[in-house]
This record gives C-alpha cells, sequence and structure tokens, in this order.
C-alpha cells in the first residue's frame, strides 16, 4: 500500500531504540525526513534521511528545542510522533511510590507529549493534513499496580489526546494514539526491564516472567516494534485520512473486554 509519505517530515521522541527506532526508521524508509529525538544515541545510526538531535526530553525547554531544531532543518512540520516514555516496576506497591518517582513519571510519560505538541501545533497548523500520533498504553484502560504512577500517566494522555483532537480537528491536525501491550523491546526484556525488576524482586527466572507475560495474550507473544511502527505509520499518512480522535490498540488480544 502506497502510504504517500514521500516528501513529508516528522519529528519522532524516544527515537534512539525500541518503538521510537523502529517509526523513524518505518518512516525514513517511506521518504520522510525525520527529527529524532532522545537522551542519547548509543545504537547504529538511524540512517541518512534520519536526523539524530540529543535532547532531554524530561526538561521544561528540551520538547521545544527539539521542534525547533527539526524546523530549522527542514523548513517546516508535517508530522509529530509522541513515543518517548518509561517505566519502572513498583514491586514495594504504592506505599513505596514517592513525590519524586510520581514526578518522574508523569513528566517523561505526559508532559514531555504535552511540551512537544504544543511547540509542533503551530507548525502542524501551518501546513494542512498535519498529524500527531502518540504512542500510549494498554494501561491507559487496564490499571495495573505494578505502574500504577504509568498507568495514570498514560491514562492522563489519551484523554489529552482525545480533547486535542476536538480542538484541532477543525484546523487540519488529526491526533490519534496507538496502546501498545507487551512489546520486544528493553522496556520489558532489558538489563532493567521489567522482566528482570520483577524476577529480582520475586525470586523468579525474567524469562519464566517474560513467558508468563506473553502467554497472557491470545497470540502467545510480544509485539514486535516494527508492527507498532507500521500502525503509526498509516495513522500518520493520508490513506487515515478521516481518522481522529481514535485509539488504536495493539496487544496480541491480551485485553479482553470489549
Amino acid at each position: 500500500m502506497e502510504l504517500h509519505l514521500a516528501g513529508k517530515r516528522a519529528v519522532v521522541t524516544g527515537a534512539s531504540r525500541g518503538i521510537g527506532q523502529a517509526i523513524a526508521r518505518g518512516l525514513a524508509a517511506e521518504g520522510v525526513q525525520v527529527a529524532a529525538g532522545a537522551l542519547r544515541f548509543d545504537e547504529a545510526p538511524n540512517g541518512a534521511q534520519v536526523y539524530e538531535v540529543a535532547v532531554d526530553l524530561s526538561t521544561p525547554e528540551g520538547p521545544g528545542s527539539l521542534v525547533d531544531e527539526a524546523v530549522k532543518k527542514f523548513g517546516g512540520l508535517d508530522i509529530l510522533v509522541n513515543n518517548v516514555g518509561a517505566t519502572r516496576p513498583r514491586t514495594g506497591g504504592f506505599l513505596s511510590v514517592t513525590d519524586a518517582d510520581w514526578i518522574a513519571t508523569v513528566t517523561i510519560d505526559f508532559l514531555a507529549a504535552v511540551r512537544t505538541t504544543r511547540a509542533a501545533l503551530p507548525h502542524l497548523v501551518d501546513h494542512a493534513g498535519g498529524t500527531v500520533v502518540s504512542v500510549c498504553s494498554v494501561n491507559a484502560v487496564l490499571p495495573d499496580p505494578l505502574v500504577i504512577d504509568y498507568s495514570a500517566a498514560k491514562a492522563a494522555l489519551l484523554n489529552f489526546s482525545k480533547s486535542l483532537s476536538k480542538e484541532f480537528g477543525p484546523r487540519g491536525v488529526r491526533v490519534n494514539t496507538v496502546s501498545p501491550g507487551p512489546v520486544s523491546t528493553a522496556l520489558w526484556l532489558g538489563d532493567q526491564g521489567v522482566a528482570q525488576t520483577v524476577g529480582r524482586a520475586t525470586g523468579a527466572d525474567p524469562n519464566a516472567v517474560a513467558q508468563q507475560a506473553a502467554a497472557q495474550m491470545v497470540t502467545g507473544r510480544f509485539s514486535r516494534p516494527e508492527e507498532v511502527a507500521d500502525l503509526v505509520l498509516l495513522l500518520a499518512s493520508d490513506r487515515a485520512g478521516n481518522v481522529t480522535g481514535s485509539d488504536f490498540v495493539i496487544d496480541g488480544g491480551l485485553i479482553t473486554t470489549l
């Protein structure tokens, strides 16, 4: 399917690895100029079409500086993908989550998207057909005490995106979200990921923790970053030209309710 994305200009946050890197590479493969923002880039380069911008997206000024850098480089902006995020399993329960923990989680999982969107929207409005796609989470509607602060932050992102779609839809900007379940990235499977953190706290083998999580999905496996990226690319394209204010779940059937 031709996505008609060639020549577009995009910003992708949290783009140094995992889902964000897959999105940046996928957009670039479609001919999009991509400004990839992340704190650092430790892995292999994303490719010639991807302009890597080292930026701290947890700071008030970081998101705006990323957008400014992209507009300066490309001369405008057509697509924003809010992907940056992080989670830390709260194995000690709610009472172990401090104010500092809450502030850090809300900042990176919600405020970073708010700030980047605020900086990007004037440019997206200037170019009719602009799109915002935010990577949310099934935990926005499937609260989990193990990630209580992350769940709350993602619920806020989902609500924010719906409200935004109502205000900016009449101005030609579509706003949608993608909500993955467990994905085979470092967030789940890395050295400090969910599986290892839960394993250390419970004495379980991290591989067994991951396998147990996969077994909760009817497909029996984690989603791959590229599968999430493909959904984001479709929503960013004019193939989804009348889709806005919607959330698209990719969780292998983890959520069993309608």
